[in-house]
């Protein structure tokens, strides 16, 4: 398997396979979504007695799993994002966060990523609603190399966890040498003049920008925070110091994601111009991708133009 090349889901189906074969602890939970998680056939031929399909009924795929990881297993439950999330978000606070069990929660086709289902399976708020649980981390790897990376790190560790999971094929930013470390920041590219924030699906676009930005004589440097809580707090200060100003970019509701997150460090560190990109408050729709980018205002274009602008306020002449 090229994994450069292969869906997001498939990589997470195959990961999954290897975490099983070396550990038999490991299990796969499915809430009748396999087939869109990428587990079913792979999983389920390969592993048969560490797949659980729970049926639709994500509450008690959840309970299950906690049950599971107080008895020493290591449980990975996906489901859509609006699903993974905000439906069982009672049940996880109670069951995995308060009780500090180490289950792991994937939540597939986040944001826009969701575009043929429409408003109510595209889900905004995961990252903000995640990151303001206690105990819980949240990861939103942007390839198949990290992907790979995050999960095994998952696998290892013991604490609550939530994983954003792109289901399509993305482009390659890492390679196989790459090693997740929860809590930092990669830096993808160096740059004076400002600085472009982002995580998970935003990532590729946000390097496209970088490279747009430089036909214009502005330097942008790009930080990947592939672990959005716990937070790269010195990286983001360090990159504001040098550049003195963030465009922050995500696939998400500016409100407490990781532009949230960055502000709130930058606030109390070092104050800078920042400027959120990503969904403005609203529910999604049916819609292409381009279409919300141009709607919502953070395609390669708008971040470009944000850069660009702060740039100028540091007074960068493009």
């Amino acid at each position: 398997m090229d994994i450069a090349k292969t869906e997001m889901r498939l990589v997470y189906a195959h990961t999954l396979n290897e975490l099983i074969d070396a550990n038999p602890n490991v299990y796969c939970l499915e809430a009748d979504l396999s087939k869109a998680s990428g587990t079913n056939p792979a999983v389920l031929e390969k592993h048969p007695n560490n797949f659980i399909n729970t049926g639709v009924s994500e509450a008690n795929m959840i309970g299950i799993a906690a049950g599971m990881a107080v008895e020493g297993k290591i449980p990975f439950c996906a489901s859509f994002t609006c699903f993974a999330s905000r439906r069982v978000y009672d049940q996880i606070t109670i069951s995995v966060a308060y009780a500090n069990a180490n289950v792991k929660i994937v939540g597939t086709a986040p944001g826009i990523t969701q575009g043929p289902n429409g408003g109510t399976h595209m889900c905004f708020q995961d990252l903000a609603i995640m990151r303001a649980m206690p105990n819980m981390h949240v990861y939103s790897p942007c390839d198949p190399f990290e992907l790979r990376s995050v999960m095994r790190y998952m696998a290892e560790s013991t604490q609550p966890t939530y994983m954003q999971l792109v289901r399509m094929v993305v482009p390659q930013i890492f390679n196989e040498h790459y090693r997740f470390e929860p809590g930092k920041a990669a830096l993808l590219r160096e740059g004076s003049d400002v600085t472009i924030a982002t995580t998970g699906y935003m990532t590729q676009f946000c390097l496209k920008a970088s490279e747009e930005l430089s036909k214009k004589g502005i330097s942008a440097e790009v930080l990947h925070f592939p672990s959005v809580k716990p937070l790269d707090e010195s990286a983001i200060v360090a990159s504001a110091k040098k550049t003195g100003a963030v465009v922050t970019v995500e696939n998400q509701n500016i409100i407490g994601g990781l532009g949230g997150a960055i502000c709130e460090v930058l606030s109390e560190q070092f104050p800078v111009r920042v400027k959120r990109l990503g969904i403005p408050d609203k529910f999604g729709e049916v819609a292409t991708e381009e279409y919300l980018f141009n709607k919502h205002g953070f395609g390669v274009k708008h971040i470009v133009e944000a850069a660009a602008m702060l740039a100028r306020k540091n007074g960068i002449q493009e």
